[in-house]
């Protein structure tokens, strides 16, 4: 066996792991298979006769390739390639492994995209391969050309913005669903300076590729933007909750079209996912104020 054969088939042992890899860290299937699909090139091309960990050596190939990506997107804001909120499964597997665990564990809905893609690319990097793959922060520190002090510091502040997004105890959840009312009518109303006092200035929207499709800004950052894109928009829009989280939902005739998610830090909305895409809606266990029980919508 040649080398280029043997190491082929090393790739394809790991790319499991390396597409889970990926997917966290671009929240994108489309572009996870993209970012493996290049890190075999570069690595077809590489001397791997020295590699003494394989493993290791093909996520830091893989993630140097999706850090690229990241800043590219952060780069080209106007331009963005559309972030997709977790699926059940990476694409092409058959059974469940760990990775897949781990996707499923963790995906709180689009909410939890709506975080990530907040940080940094270098925070974002440092959270997925630290926190969800166990990378060592020196491999880490590598990757990003800082020291490994410096990638722990990365891990820690991604964490804190993660935990505080996800963490909703009983007695905050009153104040988040206040506040989405608060913008829902504020949106009905075509009340601009009212939503900028609700959204951080550094509020980030993102929308899924079929709300895209309706008509949506694939991303938009900073207050005004996305305050200027809600106001008088929210009409048909209800209050819900959404997997436990405070919502709003687009539902006409009673039928949920778009989930409208929030990210909520310090009482001010610092990021929105809109999701219409119909098979993540039927994922999704969405109850209305007014509902009795704990109905699941579906799309």
């Amino acid at each position: 066996m040649g080398e280029q054969d043997w190491l082929g088939e090393r790739f394809a042992q790991h790319q499991r792991r390396l597409r889970a890899v990926a997917y966290r860290m671009l929240g994108s299937r489309s572009e996870a298979e993209d970012a493996v699909q290049e890190a075999w090139l570069r690595v077809s091309r590489a001397d791997a006769s020295a590699v003494d960990n394989l493993a290791g050596w093909l996520t830091t190939v893989v993630a140097r390739v999706c850090l690229n990506i990241l800043e590219a997107r952060r780069a080209r804001p106007e331009n963005p390639a559309g972030i997709q909120p977790p699926e059940p499964a990476l694409p092409g597997r058959d059974g469940a492994g760990p990775e897949d665990e781990i996707l499923l564990a963790d995906s709180v809905g689009v909410a939890l995209l709506v975080v990530l893609d907040t940080l940094t690319p270098a925070e974002r990097l440092a959270f997925v391969l630290h926190d969800i793959f166990d990378v060592p922060f020196g491999e880490i520190a590598a990757i990003t050309g800082r020291t490994p002090a410096a990638a722990r510091q990365l891990a820690s502040r991604a964490r804190r913005r993660v935990q505080d997004a996800s963490a909703a105890p009983e007695a905050d959840l009153a104040r988040r669903q206040e506040v989405v009312a608060a913008f829902l009518a504020a949106s009905r109303g075509g009340d601009f300076r009212a939503l900028l006092a609700l959204l951080a200035p550094g509020a980030v929207l993102h929308a899924d590729p079929a709300a895209v499709q309706m008509g949506a800004p694939a991303e938009t950052r900073g207050a005004e933007a996305v305050a200027g894109f809600f106001a008088g928009r929210a009409q048909a829009a209800r209050l819900a909750v959404v997997n436990g989280i405070p919502a709003a939902v687009w539902a006409p005739g009673g039928r949920p079209r778009v989930v409208v998610a929030f990210t909520i830090s310090g009482g001010k909305i610092t990021g929105i996912g809109l999701t219409a895409d119909p098979g993540r809606l039927r994922d999704l266990d969405i109850v209305f104020p007014s509902s009795r029980g704990h109905p699941r919508a579906r799309g």
